[in-house]
């Protein structure tokens, strides 16, 4: 039995194998064993928590359907680990539900006449929970907001709460929190997570099938809407028209919308003006980049959440270098574990250094792209005058310049096309047609398209 039991987890990581990089099977899968497999359960060893949390957000998918063309449908699956890293006494089985194993695309605007009572999948990460969040000076007041509204729904001082903020900051994670804690609160809300793009392609979905009355009728039912990315929406406007009637139904009902998006309402190009008027009829409020302290509390958290225990050398190595966002310092305590358990070794300084060189710029080489420096590498390279961007020159190397200028402040500086035309006296309508026409012809112009990619390498 412990034989055959062997051989089906053996296809199982033959059949991962073939789907994955080498280094990321051997990271991930070959420390694995099978722990036990009885009454359709599988219970899987594996070397820390941290792997728990890896498997399940990086490779359910691809280990969902492996163990589901093995072992068969209905298969369950658990993990087994230690609290502490190689100490037996710590060990602990995952006290996760018993579900079976099975791939299916999330679907939460299902077929039904009535939603009253009908159970519904949040589509939340239990991970993301407001215990897990670390807080600091540069999160303190969205974080304090984002409890409050959780703690005490019936207030609708902050309905909508419009959370902004760079990429990896934390958005995510915090808005979730709050569908966590409302769920905690009150068991029975109907709580569901939804990112923009998954909206819009259900909406896409529900006109084609000429069912977008359910789609509306469901979305009407939700107690606590969480929409993530809003910007997503841009340009779409037969998506923003539906969901206009959604939020103010929802709204109306004093039903709660959590929306999260890379920039503020007043930045937000391509949006109908009605929708931008309602992200700013509650709380809006920006989550910066993470100082310091916040940046060498998630390591840690992330450390005690593995069981592993990381010297403050190496905590304050990868705090004072990895300073763009919290997505970078989680995926460099990843590297750091896989490099660790693969090659038998230590957490040590060097081995930080080693994996920070492949994975962020060092600290030393850290540089803001800002309009400026853009536009001085732009007229630089077509060696003209600067002050001529910013006159009604229409000259052609001028206007070359311009648009080129125009486009990599989109891509570098992460500016609205509205600032960029405020810097250049132009509306937000030149900017996106400069933009588009830089990449036609970066993709048909190869003298042209060598002169950007050099201005591009300067930047970077």
């Amino acid at each position: 039995m412990v034989a055959a039991n062997n051989n089906k987890w053996n296809e199982c990581l033959r059949i991962i194998k073939d789907n994955l990089e080498l280094a990321q099977y051997n990271s991930w899968f070959a420390p694995i064993t099978v722990e036990s497999f009885e009454n359709n359960e599988l219970t899987l060893r594996v070397p820390t928590a941290f792997y728990v949390e890896q498997l399940d957000g990086r490779f359910y998918n691809l280990l969902a359907s492996t163990l589901v063309r093995v072992y068969g449908k209905g298969i369950k699956l658990k993990y087994s680990y230690d609290i502490i890293k190689d100490d037996p006494q710590a060990h602990v089985v995952s006290e996760e539900p018993h579900k079976s194993v099975a791939v299916q695309p999330m679907n939460p605007f299902a077929q039904q006449e009535k939603f009253s009572g009908i159970e519904l999948d949040p589509q939340l990460n239990p991970v993301n929970t407001f215990e897990n969040y670390c807080e600091s000076k540069s999160n303190k007041l969205a974080y304090s907001i984002a409890n409050a509204i959780a703690t005490n729904p019936k207030c609708q001082t902050f309905n909508p709460m419009f959370i902004f903020g760079c990429t990896g900051v934390g958005k995510t994670h915090l808005i979730q929190a709050i569908g966590i804690k409302m769920k905690e609160e009150n068991p029975l809300s109907r709580v569901l997570y939804v990112s923009a793009r998954t909206f819009e392609s259900q909406y896409t979905s529900a006109v084609r099938t000429n069912k977008v009355n359910d789609f509306i009728n469901f979305y009407q039912s939700i107690d606590m809407l969480i929409v993530d990315d809003v910007q997503e929406f841009a340009g779409k406007t037969a998506t923003q028209n539906t969901f206009f009637h959604i939020f103010n139904h929802l709204h109306n009902k004093q039903r709660h919308l959590i929306l999260s998006c890379d920039c503020p309402p007043s930045e937000l190009d391509g949006m109908e003006p009605r929708l931008l008027s309602r992200f700013k009829w509650g709380m809006i409020v920006e989550l910066e980049s993470p100082d310091y302290d916040l940046r060498r509390a998630v390591l840690l958290r992330k450390a005690m959440q593995a069981g592993v225990k990381i010297p403050d050398d190496i905590l304050d190595f990868v705090a004072e270098n990895v300073k763009d966002n919290v997505r970078e310092i989680e995926g460099v305590f990843a590297s750091l574990m896989a490099y660790s358990t693969a090659l038998n070794q230590p957490l040590t300084i060097q081995l930080a250094r080693n994996v920070l060189s492949n994975t962020v710029r060092m600290s030393k080489q850290n540089r803001v792209v800002t309009f400026d420096s853009i536009s001085d590498a732009v007229c630089s390279e077509f060696n003209i005058d600067k002050e001529l961007l910013f006159g009604k020159s229409r000259k052609r190397d001028v206007a070359d310049a311009r648009q080129l200028v125009m486009m990599l402040a989109k891509k570098f500086a992460k500016m609205s096309s509205t600032m960029i035309g405020l810097k250049l006296n132009r509306n937000h309508a030149t900017v996106l047609y400069a933009c588009k026409t830089i990449e036609e012809r970066i993709s048909v112009e190869k003298d042209f398209a060598a002169a950007v990619g050099r201005i591009e390498a300067t930047l970077r």
